[in-house]
């Protein structure tokens, strides 16, 4: 099988996989149970570390573009420089890449390790279907939980670029706020919201599908882990190009 015909394969896979998990969604029994702990695992259990991401996003921004900002006598925009920069790229593209090698690494771990001890074809003997129990609430959570994750990690960069402005640079809170403010924007924060989701289908469809396709018992599990975060990160960066080139011609930025 040569690698154009794999990669078709596994792209029929893999949308098959989605249309199964959000048909199923409409069908009894309802896995509401699942759909939470997803939420909670993927959302509160991710927080830290998007928290820590935010912050020092924020702060790098902040403390990197300061001294050029002020040679063009316009340090007073530094706030609106980093909220524009987290609001319609960094915000979406850092979350996702911290989901993906958390979360996605995990989903393909632990649907491998199910799949090799024979876990997932019990649960078929049993008359359960393992696409509508194991896949489509993790995919829905991602696609809840991405966008409110990286609205926060937004919130937190501008918060941490204030730190530095006020403390390193000098910047009022009153003005670098009034700066941030005019970032935003409706087109803007609509975008990254359309990002975050699309990329939290990526990471819950790559990892799936990683770990359903799992072969080789405990090697194999964490080849798929592997393979799961590299793919996705790959596919975040390259739909991030094509995603943003759609979004410019339908949303235009800075209205």
């Amino acid at each position: 099988m040569n690698i154009l015909t794999l990669v078709l394969y596994e792209l029929q896979e893999a949308t098959l996989l989605a249309w199964n998990a959000f048909k199923g969604l409409f069908k009894r029994p309802f896995y509401f149970r699942d759909f939470i702990e997803q939420m909670d695992g993927i959302g509160v259990g991710s927080l830290i570390i998007i928290v820590l991401t935010g912050f020092f996003t924020g702060a790098v921004l902040t403390l990197q573009s300061g001294d050029t900002m002020a040679s063009f006598g316009a340090k007073g925009l530094t706030g609106q420089l980093v909220a524009t920069s987290l609001i319609r790229e960094l915000g979406p593209v850092l979350t996702s890449l911290m989901i993906a090698g958390r979360v996605g690494s995990g989903i393909a771990a632990e649907l491998g390790s199910m799949l090799v001890t024979d876990q997932i074809d019990a649960m078929r003997a049993l008359g359960t279907d393992p696409v509508r129990k194991l896949v489509a609430p993790r995919l829905v959570a991602l696609l809840v939980m991405v966008p409110a994750l990286c609205m926060i990690c937004i919130a937190v960069g501008i918060f941490g670029g204030w730190i530095v402005a006020q403390l390193l640079l000098g910047v009022s809170p009153a003005q670098y706020f009034r700066s941030a403010e005019d970032a935003f924007k409706r087109n803007d924060l609509l975008g990254s919201v359309i990002k975050a989701i699309i990329f939290g289908l990526i990471i819950g469809v790559v990892g799936c599908r990683s770990g359903l396709r799992t072969r080789g018992g405990t090697v194999g599990v964490g080849r798929s882990t592997t393979q799961s975060v590299v793919v996705a990160s790959i596919l975040i960066i390259a739909a991030d190009f094509f995603v943003t080139k759609a979004l410019q011609s339908f949303l235009p930025p800075g209205r």
